[in-house]
């Protein structure tokens, strides 16, 4: 979903109005789930793990 539409609708008070606190919650996973809390991470694809077969 595009952010700015989404400001664009919350922006307007006659549909703001209608969303409960349940409902803005439902909506945080919109723009956090791209955020990689760990930093990121690189594989390399051109090597293997160093792993026994022992």
């Amino acid at each position: 979903m595009n952010t700015l539409m989404l400001q664009d609708i919350l922006g307007d008070p006659e549909w703001a109005d209608l969303l409960t606190p349940a409902d803005r919650r439902g909506l945080t996973p919109l723009f956090w789930s791209h955020v990689r809390p760990y930093g990121e991470v690189k594989l390399n694809m051109t090597s293997r793990l160093p792993l026994s077969t022992s």
